[in-house]
């Protein structure tokens, strides 16, 4: 895969040819997300309104929004509900409050039943509106309604007191009655302002007398995340994982996929390329490996990434590539031509290729099919053979793995005459029998001088 932007054909080809596997991981990861939904009892919110008269800036209503989740609010609630073993500390976890618009401010309680949940709410949002109240004075007991009423009555007689004082002093005889008498008069003037004042200040203390604006509303579903939000982000976060491997895999593949590299990597040269009609592998008996068993099962048997099979010509175009090649081993082999086909192992495409390769030979050279497995490559002794021919498909090897083959090659003896790829290819559907199509090429027999490209 090249490091060209990644494009949604990329990916709509990974569904299509993976999605046996990636389905599999879906339902994978939605039994995991169903598992940790267990660990995770389900949760209801609910929240109460409490309402702050007055004119509240801004900054003040955030002030008591904090204030609506202090600990000592949420101890206080604790206690009045008296929940066995839930104290204030988890209760502090379970509850929020913000400031909404029209001086209200929301508080939330979350719980692990809609009627418990309920209930946090209220019992806060109670016990919030009693510790404002004592905060800034608003008491409405009889006591604290008194006590500036009674000021207000002091102020009154000190003031008639003041009066008569000033009035029996010797009204402008002598310098000290003049004094006495000023101040006196100064003495009125603030007590009348500070009762101007007790006045002014009585409409601000009003704005501590919060309203709890109801009892909250009894929740009807799970807050989030539910059951079935877990089960979903666990399938939608293993489907995408997946895909996401699969990019990053093929974007670190070392396989090989252009003749001259595989040429390279095998220490010879291409004789050519064949094609093999596309189809499903059969189920034979003597693949009895598991893992492969498995790997076909899931469809993660064939790369993903290879480009799609081409459309196929004739039967006799795809023939004439067979021969092709059986004419240039011809030119490259001593009498008596014999080749060991190294084909490595897994390569269905490969197999298939140098069966018919054998075939088309029909002995000259004689070709003898031996599968090598890529991980721990044996090939046998040379015996007869003038050489060996390595038969694979492009995109499925990397360059280690055809080197170890061309080792084993060199090991028992045999020199690497030549390599063929073998490209799957899609053949058209099968014409009744009948008279051949019009047009039809036939097969035509190629000899020792047909020397031309590798189709």
């Amino acid at each position: 895969m090249s490091d060209d932007t990644i494009r949604l054909v990329t990916i709509g080809r990974i569904i299509r040819r993976r999605r046996r596997f990636l389905t599999l991981l879906t339902v994978l990861g939605a039994l995991v997300g169903f598992g940790t939904s267990l660990l995770f009892p389900p949760r209801y919110t609910t929240s109460a309104s409490v309402l702050l008269p007055g004119a509240w800036e801004e900054r003040e209503l955030l002030t008591q929004a904090e204030v609506a989740t202090s600990s000592v609010v949420v101890d206080r609630a604790a206690a009045a509900l008296g929940w066995s073993g839930v104290g204030g500390g988890e209760l502090r976890d379970r509850v929020s409050a913000k400031a909404a618009d029209g001086n209200i401010i929301r508080i939330s309680g979350t719980a692990d039943s809609p009627e418990r949940a309920q209930r946090l709410s209220d019992q806060v949002a109670q016990q919030f509106v009693t510790y404002a109240a004592r905060i800034a004075g608003g008491d409405t007991g009889s006591e604290a309604a008194a006590r500036p009423e009674a000021l207000r009555q002091l102020v009154a007689q000190t003031s008639r007191r003041i009066t008569e004082l000033a009035d029996a002093a010797d009204p402008g005889r002598t310098v000290e009655s003049v004094q006495t008498r000023t101040e006196l008069a100064k003495l009125r003037t603030a007590l009348q302002e500070a009762v101007d004042k007790l006045a002014e200040a009585g409409p601000a203390a009003g704005r501590a007398g919060m309203v709890v604006m109801g009892p909250a509303s009894r929740p009807d579903g799970e807050a989030p995340p539910t059951r079935v939000q877990f089960v979903a982000a666990g399938a939608l976060l293993f489907f995408l994982l997946a895909v996401v491997g699969h990019l990053t895999a093929a974007r670190t593949s070392r396989r090989l996929r252009t003749e001259p590299e595989i040429a390279a990597a095998l220490g010879s040269t291409l004789l050519g390329t064949v094609d093999v009609p596309g189809e499903r592998p059969a189920h034979r008996l003597e693949d009895r490996d598991r893992r492969t068993r498995i790997r076909r099962l899931l469809g993660i048997d064939t790369p993903w990434d290879v480009p799609a099979p081409r459309a196929s010509g004739d039967e006799a175009g795809r023939q004439l590539r067979y021969r092709r090649v059986c004419a240039r081993l011809r030119d490259r082999l001593p009498e008596p031509r014999r080749l060991l086909v190294v084909v490595p192992d897994g390569d269905e495409a490969a197999r298939r290729a140098a069966g018919r390769l054998a075939a088309e030979a029909e002995g000259d050279p004689l070709l003898r099919l031996v599968r090598v497995p890529v991980s721990r490559p044996l090939v046998p002794d040379r015996d007869d053979e003038s050489g060996a021919l390595v038969v694979l498909s492009a995109g499925g090897w990397t360059a280690g793995e055809l080197a170890g083959i061309a080792g084993a090659c060199a090991d028992a003896g045999h020199d690497i005459v030549g390599v063929v790829l073998a490209g799957t290819v899609r053949t058209p559907p099968t014409r009744p029998a009948g008279r051949p199509r019009d047009g039809a090429t036939p097969a035509l027999a190629v000899g020792a001088d047909a020397t031309g490209g590798s189709g």
